[in-house]
């Protein structure tokens, strides 16, 4: 399960850190970024809400592989709640939902080919290359070789940039670009779903139609429940966030965390602020001194992924963000549980349609 933001490197991870998107919601081009605009209006957070999000990314998944929590019975073995958790769905790894999405891209462009349209599937990046960076990133390898992704972010904007879908309809007539739009995404007469938040604080709308909605259909079934319950399950965090970043012993184990880095050379507060300094390092060197940017980058992102480990830091996250979710079980789980469980139709879906990238 991913957040709506995945807190990364460089600042357009703010949007999304080479997470898997929606192929109707397009990225990087002028038009495409119009096109996400017009289909979806979602509430904008704060950077304390981007923080919290990314921290839920990366415990969610660990939570599914652990079923561990942390508070008094919750999260010990044969506990009731523990037992209740491990007979619910499980969110999928961010490379089941990078497959989706491909599969998702597939059958969008082969919808878009019937009509007499051109259209690119993007897998520019490999499977490696595609690991979303998370709050918590213990993964020493391959902050050794990536460091905090800033190159691959590069790399992706550039492809954004140079985005063929955008440019093919910018070189259609007026008539043949309105029909492609409605082929897309219905265009303005499509249909609009939405999905009021969790906690009434506001609702998401997105317009649904053309090749964007029979993709959807055929991978999830019913894109209008997978649409409303994802926004729920993607959206819980904000109802105990602030209390999260809280708790003592998450707070505990980011400052273990930080005097981690101190002894290594690196004085941060936390994650973010070690990836927010890396980042005015990357601008203030320019291209000209790339390649010290990036040397430090990965410096400073192995300390952080070995800092991690040695003080648990995503294992306590894990626990603490579980003990707080599960107290919204009650009101919210069955629109989580319809959201895995749809997501997880989907994958086995996709697997029939798109291999894993390489």
């Amino acid at each position: 399960m991913y957040p709506l933001v995945a807190t990364g490197f460089p600042a357009t991870a703010q949007e999304g850190n080479r997470k898997p998107v929606d192929p109707g919601v397009r990225r990087g081009q002028l038009w495409l970024r119009q096109q996400a605009a017009r289909r979806t209006s979602e509430a904008k957070g704060g950077p304390m809400r981007r923080t919290l999000m990314s921290l839920w990314a990366v415990v969610t998944v660990v939570t599914a592989a652990t079923g561990c929590t942390g508070d008094t019975d919750a999260g010990k073995p044969g506990s009731a709640t523990t037992a209740a958790r491990q007979t619910r769905p499980q969110p999928l790894t961010w490379q089941q939902e990078l497959r989706v999405n491909d599969a998702q891209q597939r059958l969008t462009k082969q919808c878009m080919n019937r009509q007499g349209f051109d259209y690119w599937e993007d897998r520019t990046l490999t499977l490696r290359e595609s690991r979303p960076v998370r709050y918590v990133q213990d993964d020493v390898e391959w902050a050794r070789t990536y460091g905090y992704g800033g190159r691959i972010d590069a790399k992706s904007q550039k492809v954004r940039e140079s985005n063929p879908i955008g440019t093919y309809r910018a070189s259609l007539p007026t008539s043949r670009r309105a029909a492609f739009d409605i082929a897309l995404d219905g265009g303005d007469d499509a249909r609009i779903l939405t999905a009021p938040l969790p906690g009434g604080s506001g609702e998401i709308r997105k317009r649904s139609g053309g090749c964007t909605e029979e993709a959807e259909r055929e991978l999830y079934g019913d894109p209008a429940e997978w649409f409303r319950t994802g926004k729920v399950a993607m959206s819980l965090n904000g109802l105990y966030g602030e209390e999260l970043m809280k708790d003592r012993q998450l707070t505990a184990a980011i400052a273990s965390w930080s005097r981690c880095m101190k002894k290594a050379g690196h004085s941060y507060k936390d994650p973010q602020a070690a990836r927010d300094a890396l980042r005015v390092n990357t601008s203030r060197l320019g291209e000209a001194r790339a390649d010290e940017a990036f040397a430090a980058e990965r410096k400073t992102a192995v300390a952080d992924a070995t800092c991690a480990r040695e003080t648990s830091l995503r294992t306590v996250a894990s626990a603490r963000e579980t003990y707080y979710e599960d107290r919204l079980h009650d009101r919210y789980g069955k629109d989580v549980d319809t959201y895995r469980r749809l997501g997880q139709q989907a994958y086995d879906r996709a697997v029939r349609i798109v291999p894993e990238r390489d």
